[in-house]
């Protein structure tokens, strides 16, 4: 067998192990959670069909991290920590697609939405929109709750004062801080320093996407596998600068990303009122009217066409798309140069090249 067939072979395992693994988890919930009522049904429904797709990037950063620390192929407490990082990226997935108002969710309804739907099919009185955000709200939060389960089934490897636990906690109250500090630019924004538009930006993408996209899940599978203080740093030192790059490339997308593809409506992270890094150069780079129409309209519900369209020329026009994709360049760069250094056999730094050159060039 060929390292590029090994390598295919041993990743699809660990995918499939880790749907696997998923499935029994929340079945296990599902006969819990019967008794209850059948009621609750939707719930479990939610996160079900929310983990059966996207990428299972994170896990796989994980695994690699795990494998390049001298894990072995296959082992059960790596496939319950890529399915306890799947649920809680689910958890975030939801909450944040009904902070941000997104109606969908990987070419489908996202969660509240669904629920709103639900609402409206079965007749219901009040209000839909409210009933399917509050329903979101508590399906994410027991998402989350499965996911710290799931991570505690691990066993010794991430019990309380591992380096394991420590980077899965660490990694769970950074993302909320991103959060809130990417509601707070929203709102706070317009009214904020211009200058520092840009670097507020980078530390939304940081804390918000970066560091549980791909360091802390890459941390987490070395941790368990018992990595070195050096190695955990190198791996940081590759995979923090790869997730925000990864995270601008998904802003880019946001903006010029072609809706058949990343499975979003055009424009809609403009509607949602999202400042990016993109965003942040646009309104330092354009004229003053131009910019200020971005101010204007950035966040408006209701943006049709000819605004998205006049937003993406001016973000053309004063070089803020350059100036971006210059970013993710060179925070690539630094990136691919730091994975050079780290001292790992050469199946698993194939694999982290290879979702690294993945994460940076995607379309969707």
């Amino acid at each position: 067998m060929s390292p590029v067939e090994q390598l295919a072979e041993e990743q699809s395992a660990f995918i499939a192990g880790v749907s696997g693994e998923l499935t029994s988890f929340l079945s296990a919930q599902q006969d819990l959670m019967a008794p209850i009522s059948p009621d609750v049904a939707p719930l479990l429904d939610s996160i079900s069909n929310l983990v059966s797709g996207g990428k299972r990037m994170r896990a796989l950063m994980c695994y690699w991290g795990w494998r390049g620390a001298g894990g072995a192929a296959g082992d059960d407490e790596i496939l319950t920590a890529g399915c306890a990082l799947e649920l809680f990226q689910a958890a975030a997935l939801i909450h944040d697609d009904i902070i941000d108002r997104s109606d969908t969710r990987r070419g489908g309804p996202s969660v509240h939405k669904r629920f709103s739907q639900l609402h409206s099919d079965n007749g219901w009185a009040l209000d839909a929109e409210r009933f399917g955000q509050a329903a979101a709200i508590l399906t994410g939060d027991l998402c989350l709750s499965f996911s710290e389960e799931a991570f505690t089934r691990v066993g010794l490897r991430a019990a309380a004062g591992t380096e394991a636990r420590r980077i899965f906690n660490l990694m769970r109250a950074e993302v909320m801080a991103g959060q809130y500090l990417d509601i707070l630019e929203e709102v706070a924004g317009p009214v904020r320093d211009r200058s520092g538009s840009v670097e507020r930006a980078k530390a939304i993408i940081r804390y918000k996407s970066a560091k549980y996209s791909t360091e802390h899940p890459l941390a987490l599978g070395g941790a368990l596998a018992g990595a070195s203080k050096e190695l955990l740093a190198g791996y940081s030192d590759f995979s923090l600068p790869l997730g925000e790059a990864f995270q601008m490339r998904d802003d880019v997308l946001g903006v010029f990303g072609d809706p058949e593809t990343t499975g979003k409506p055009a424009g809609d992270d403009l509607r949602e009122g999202k400042r990016t890094v993109l965003v942040g150069f646009a309104i330092n780079m354009a004229s003053a009217d131009d910019a200020a129409y971005v101010d204007q309209v950035l966040g408006k519900p209701d943006l049709d066409q000819a605004e998205v369209d006049r937003i993406r020329h001016i973000v053309v026009e004063c070089g803020a798309l350059e100036a971006t994709e210059s970013l993710i360049a060179e925070l690539s760069n630094t990136a691919f140069a730091a994975l050079e250094q780290l001292p790992l056999a050469e199946l698993p730094l194939t694999a982290l090249r290879r979702l690294a050159e993945a994460a940076v060039s995607r379309a969707a």
